[in-house]
């Protein structure tokens, strides 16, 4: 156990520390909680610019109606009314590459291609793979924002309100031509696409991306499970299953 050593936090009787810092004297109360988040992330607080990119894409990604996400929380505290954690854990369950966390695959595809000499090379060999094996490229497609999907714009303008680069988003931007042009159609760059560019332009990798998103659907989670306690729409959700999906007896 000797070897096993954190930097994240300790406290004592009369203290809190938090990577260094006093809880109570140096951050509470002077840094926000999206700059509390980068800081606990990366081990350094956050320029101003970095946390306005953060935000947005922390915004971005709260609330998008009904989903997976929001209608098991919805079910869930149904169930266990008295429990709000059990009812936004569980959608947070379904937070994943389907919904919500594809932008860590997105990032993936990114940081790898930032580095080659050739982005045009990279990307065709990138979007043929994806094609040849049947499966989605992270970051792209919607299945009801068509033909593209509104945030992504104001997610780059905001980054580039802020003075990022641009590199990571520039390379979405070329991977998204090519895969239009192998595709013959447009597919649009999605929100997690997006916000995959722009955390990278941020310095944060792909292996916390998805951890971010689920920070954020946990507060889009909250605002359902404070309206399903007024409302109980899971019961009638229930209730329309059961009217509108009949038992068949099975084949023999």
């Amino acid at each position: 156990m000797s070897n096993i050593k954190t930097h994240i936090a300790t406290s004592d009787a009369a203290s809190i520390t938090v990577r260094g810092r006093d809880l109570v004297n140096d951050l509470m109360g002077k840094v926000s909680f999206t700059a509390m988040l980068y800081f606990l992330l990366r081990g350094r607080m956050p320029t101003e610019s970095q946390i306005k990119v953060l935000d947005a894409c922390l915004v971005t990604l709260m609330e998008h109606g009904w989903t997976p996400t929001s209608l098991i929380a919805r079910l869930a505290i149904d169930s266990v009314p008295s429990e709000a954690q059990v009812g936004i854990a569980a959608g947070l369950l379904a937070v994943g590459d389907v919904f919500v966390g594809t932008m860590e695959g997105a990032g993936q595809i990114l940081a790898a291609g930032i580095g080659q000499s050739d982005t045009q090379a990279y990307c065709r060999d990138v979007v043929a793979q994806h094609r040849a094996q049947k499966k989605p490229l992270p970051g792209f497609g919607h299945p009801f924002h068509k033909p593209d999907d509104p945030r992504p714009p104001r997610l780059f303008a905001i980054a580039k309100e802020a003075g990022c680069e641009g590199h990571y988003i520039a390379l979405l931007q070329q991977i998204s031509a090519e895969l239009d042009r192998a595709a013959g159609r447009h597919l649009t760059i999605n929100a997690t696409g997006a916000i995959a560019a722009l955390l990278l332009e941020i310095d944060l990798p792909p292996q916390v991306m998805r951890s971010i998103a689920v920070v954020s659907r946990s507060g889009g989670l909250a605002g359902h499970l404070a309206e399903e306690r007024e409302t109980h729409a899971a019961r009638r959700i229930w209730q329309l299953v059961e009217e509108n999906i009949p038992y068949e007896e099975p084949k023999s």
